[in-house]
């Protein structure tokens, strides 16, 4: 299930400019940002006449057949080049590279697949300052002529890919993903709102009654009282419940449960506020409207609540995206059926979980200092490539003339007012694998004008133009950030509290999310138990935590 998971994500997040993946995060965080250059730097004039051996560790993904793939054949022609993969699955990728870099076997370059797994900004630190990851800044400046135009033109590039000493040890996948920047969206079944002849909520009491009504009116017509009015499950991609249900209370980024207030970085689960959004949570669950496996249970087990066989039961369900729990395949009898509930107020706001765009920190390119002069080289001009528009497009989703080719006359762009410029060629039903593309490997720069210039349809219940039904899904919840937003994703901890960070990050996350839980369940108090729970995250040193991000904060914000 977890490959299928992947599978979905990259079909749906990054991996294919064929659904035109997502855009747009803000207008604000767009400013001064390029789309890929129209031009590559290409390959040297002088490049030597036998191809330039280079060893390179790599996720295999499904459908994907790297010693064969099509791409790979352009770019090993493009840049003189004779690729020796390391290839890997995706299950248990992190433990792999980890240990290839433990044991003192690693390659001449990574080229990673970032949200199966990549360096974390510990590990570019860590082994950048060790030598294992070489310094990129002088190959970029002489070699990299689209990646250094971009850095220059996007500053939040810019402070991705650069390390505190001023190195850039890797480079992150910059997918700026619309949909995916806005993950805790809220799917609601208007089949049934319209059946009980009831209104979108808007509140969190209005979203209660519909919840009530779904409970106990049998809206699915079976005569059973088999229906489950809201659910989610428990991985990353927006499906835990406790997000979208507290942002009318407090914001909640389903990360790190972290706040900024006047430039200050505060806790938002010790404030009365999160207490209250508990408390409105646990009346939910109390009487039953919530399932009570959304707190335990995987994708897997969701999906089966969504595509029950007797009959449809799921009256809500918390995800980026609603193909997480319904089927969206042609044919599809339920995914029109669930449609996105906007943000609730509540008594503190009108709250929408944001990440700033959807890329997430860290490199999934790096040279290792195993690598030849040449193939330091070569590899550069390759990534250079690849931060050009028909190189990214190339990689990405395959080669033009297989998986994409140029818009035809009337052929409307995802973004509202965009010229398109990408066309998806659609597999054919039967159609074996075209294996013509890198997918997620390939994602090296995608900002949101170049997502946006994607050719999509306009019915949004067609599978085919999914994107653009996410897109505008997701316009209910642009705008519902707080003012102030904790940039954990973008900032970079000094290297000598990296480790102090790390553990008291993973320690205060689990002891918020374990007390959440309890206190939803009423296994603890919210009343009696309160005070101890806040003394308990004081005593994992929660003041300490909120001192280094502080720093880190500051030290990035200058």
């Amino acid at each position: 299930m977890k490959k299928k998971l992947l599978s979905l994500l990259a079909f749906v997040l990054l991996a294919s400019v064929v659904l035109a993946a997502c855009s747009n995060n803000n207008e604000a965080s767009n400013t001064g940002s390029s789309a890929p250059a129209s031009q590559s730097s290409g390959a040297a004039s002088e490049a030597p006449s036998e191809p330039i051996e280079v060893s390179v560790f790599a996720v295999q993904e499904t459908n994907i057949d790297l010693a064969t793939n099509k791409f790979t054949k352009h770019a090993e022609e493009m840049f003189n080049l004779k690729f020796d993969w390391e290839l890997i699955p995706g299950d248990g990728a992190k433990e792999k590279r980890q240990i290839s870099l433990a044991s003192g076997d690693y390659p001449d370059a990574y080229l990673l697949t970032a949200y199966i797994d990549q360096f974390s900004q510990a590990d570019v630190l860590k082994y950048g300052q060790q030598g294992v990851l070489i310094p990129l800044n002088d190959l970029i400046d002489q070699y990299a002529p689209n990646i250094k135009a971009a850095m220059e033109s996007n500053a939040d590039l810019k402070a991705f890919n650069t390390a505190p000493d001023g190195n850039i040890y890797g480079l992150v996948a910059y997918s700026q993903c619309f949909h995916c920047s806005y993950p805790n969206k809220m799917w609601l079944n208007t089949k049934w709102l319209q059946k009980l002849k009831l209104e979108m909520p808007k509140t969190p009491e209005e979203f209660k009654k519909v919840l009530q009504a779904f409970k106990t009116q049998d809206p699915n017509g079976n005569g059973k009282a088999d229906e489950v009015p809201l659910s989610g499950s428990t991985e990353d991609f927006g499906v835990r419940l406790i997000p979208y249900l507290m942002n009318g209370f407090v914001y909640d980024d389903d990360r790190n449960y972290l706040n900024l207030t006047g430039g200050k970085v505060e806790s938002a689960a010790i404030k009365p506020e999160w207490k209250e959004g508990l408390t409105y949570i646990k009346s939910l669950y109390d009487e039953g409207l919530i399932d009570p496996g959304a707190f335990t249970q995987n994708a897997e087990a969701f999906k089966k609540i969504g595509e029950n066989a007797d009959a449809q039961i799921l009256g809500a369900g918390a995800g980026m995206h609603p193909a997480i729990f319904v089927n969206i395949d042609k044919g599809n009898q339920r995914a029109a059926d669930y449609n996105p509930v906007p943000p609730l107020e509540g008594p503190h706001g009108s709250l929408a979980t944001h990440d700033g765009g959807g890329v997430a920190p860290g490199a999934k390119f790096a040279i290792t200092n195993k690598a030849s002069k040449e193939a330091q080289i070569a590899m550069i001009k390759l990534v250079d490539y690849m931060y050009s528009w028909e190189g990214q497009t190339n990689a990405a989703s395959g080669m033009k003339g297989i998986d994409w080719e140029d818009p035809a006359a009337g052929d409307a762009a995802l973004g509202e007012g965009v010229e398109p410029k990408i066309k998806p060629i659609p597999a054919v039903e039967g159609e074996a694998p075209r294996n013509a593309g890198w997918s997620g490997m390939g994602h090296f720069y995608m900002p949101s004008e170049y997502r946006d210039s994607t050719v999509q349809g306009t019915d949004i219940y067609d599978s085919a133009n999914y994107e653009r039904r996410l897109y505008q899904a997701t316009l209910l919840y642009q705008g519902h950030e707080p003012k102030e937003l904790f940039p954990i994703w973008a900032i970079w901890v000094d290297p000598a509290e990296t480790d102090e960070a790390s553990i008291l990050q993973t320690n205060i996350k689990n002891y918020i999310e374990q007390n959440a839980l309890q206190f939803i369940t009423g296994n603890k108090d919210l009343n009696k138990d309160w005070d101890a729970y806040v003394k308990g995250l004081k005593d994992l040193k929660l003041d300490r935590y909120l001192e280094i991000l502080q720093k880190a904060y500051d030290a990035t914000s200058k």
